[in-house]
């Protein structure tokens, strides 16, 4: 029988295969009976999905069992940003969440991702007390499911759209008057849930935009819903064709995640946005406090945080402790080298249209493209060159690996190993100022390497060194 299991982002599964009817309504019930623990069963219950299969179905069948549980639902009549659901719960002081997402992940793919009253994604308390009430519930039908219009007529299920009060939020958060000056800019929704959200903006204001893949579809074009430069071909081609777009804006499927393409089309990658608004919140928004990255993304925000004296925040990969520190306002921004981020005043959670439209503001009020900007920026805090590899292991070496990652070598590369972070993975900081950190899949046999340095003939040094040391 299927295990439930929480990753970093919920529980996740093939539909039809381990994401079914049954298995689904386990998990809601337990979720109720977490939600009743904590005393909060009163306040009702955000649910919504993104644009994958069924998702409509799953909703209504959550709802359906939280009535039976007591609790109210509030149902998005249409798919929902995981942003807009995280600000709902924040504005209906809710008990939390529930999200049908499998974000990133291929089509086949859905999954259940559960916030607390808090906003932000649950923590792993939270989710390891889901994962025991849903796993000694597997396979029993415990729960009751009252119909739709039974749960309706009893005063515990509601339809609501949070889209407008959400995009309002938005206005105190960004300048879009600001970007009415950037001119013609190209949006990719990427058939998921952002359509709505990044265009009505700009359609309001008169911003001269095209947007493409804007209507939802469950198999997202053919490609998985991630805004990567390898899955956006179409709209690097659209932006590199039009001479008057200044800028290209995508989210991915559940709206979490960004992609931003230059003027000339090229991808700017994730870790760099993540740095170039750190400064421009700070220097030009004046925005007080630190910054918090996971232990994978780049150590180009700590030298930006270095310039303005300001504490880095190093947390675990998952943003639910980026969350966190957002919720007790101790940093300005926080974000992933997976394209997540938010920032101080927002909700704790990713937010790809947030990250859209203060890049936006960004180029528009500095008058120069991404790439100028950063180049800008490392005039004055140095370069800083990433890389990201997946090493397969034999049936040998992943019985091997955890005694070698414990016996890391005191040099690397020629360098000397200064520390050595485990917060999450092996993280080696060489005396240089590169690192690589070894993060192994709870899934599968892969060890994600991760690395950077301050140019290329280094960083492939070090990546060369790092495939090395776990392989051989």
């Amino acid at each position: 029988m299927t295990r439930i299991v929480f990753g970093t982002s919920g529980w996740r599964g093939i539909l039809c295969e381990d994401f079914t009817f049954d298995n689904v309504k386990t998990v809601v019930q337990a979720i109720a009976d977490n939600i009743k623990a904590a005393g909060e069963q009163d306040k009702g219950v955000v649910i919504a999905c993104d644009t994958r299969f069924m998702g409509q179905r799953f909703v209504e069948a959550s709802a359906s069992v939280l009535a039976g549980a007591g609790i109210k639902s509030f149902l998005c009549e249409r798919d929902t940003p995981t942003p807009v659901i995280s600000f709902e719960i924040l504005r209906r002081k809710a008990a939390g969440g529930i999200n049908f997402t499998a974000s990133h992940n291929p089509p086949e793919y859905n999954g259940v991702k559960f916030s607390p009253s808090w906003g932000g994604p649950a923590l792993p308390e939270t989710t390891r007390d889901i994962e025991r009430r849903a796993n000694e519930m597997l396979g029993k039908a415990c729960y009751k499911e009252p119909s739709v219009a039974e749960a309706t007529q009893n005063g515990l299920l509601e339809y609501i759209d949070p889209q407008q009060e959400y995009l309002k939020a938005l206005e105190q958060k960004v300048d879009f008057d600001v970007i009415a000056r950037l001119g013609k800019v190209a949006l990719n929704p990427l058939y998921g849930t952002a359509r709505g959200y990044l265009d009505a903006p700009l359609r309001q204001r008169n911003i001269p935009f095209v947007m493409i893949n804007d209507r939802p579809d469950p198999y997202f074009g053919g490609h998985p819903p991630e805004p990567s430069e390898s899955h956006i071909p179409d709209f690097i081609s659209l932006v590199k064709g039009d001479a008057d777009i200044k800028l290209g804006l995508a989210t991915d499927g559940d709206a979490d995640r960004f992609g931003i393409l230059d003027a000339d089309g090229s991808f700017i990658e994730p870790n760099y946005i993540i740095a170039l608004l750190l400064d421009y919140l700070i220097r030009v928004r004046r925005l007080e406090g630190g910054v918090a990255r996971s232990v994978a993304t780049s150590h180009l925000i700590d030298a930006v945080a270095k310039k303005h004296g300001v504490p880095v925040y190093e947390t675990p990969v998952g943003f639910k402790y980026i969350g966190e520190l957002i919720s007790q306002d101790k940093i300005v921004i926080g974000g992933e080298e997976s394209a997540g981020l938010t920032i101080k005043g927002h909700v704790p959670e990713k937010d790809g249209i947030l990250a859209c439209f203060l890049v936006a503001e960004m180029v528009a009020r500095e008058g120069k493209t991404v790439r100028e900007q950063l180049e800008r920026l490392y005039g004055q805090v140095g370069r800083f060159v990433t890389r990201r590899d997946n090493l397969q292991l034999s049936p040998e070496l992943e019985i091997a690996y955890a005694a070698k990652i414990n016996a890391v070598p005191a040099e690397v590369a020629g360098t000397k190993v200064a520390d050595v972070i485990r917060i999450d993975g092996t993280k080696l900081l060489m005396e240089d100022g590169s690192w690589m950190l070894f993060r192994k899949s709870g899934t599968e046999p892969v060890v994600r390497l991760y690395g950077e340095a301050g140019n290329e003939a280094r960083l492939a040094e070090l990546m060369a060194a790092g495939r090395q040391f776990i392989l051989n």
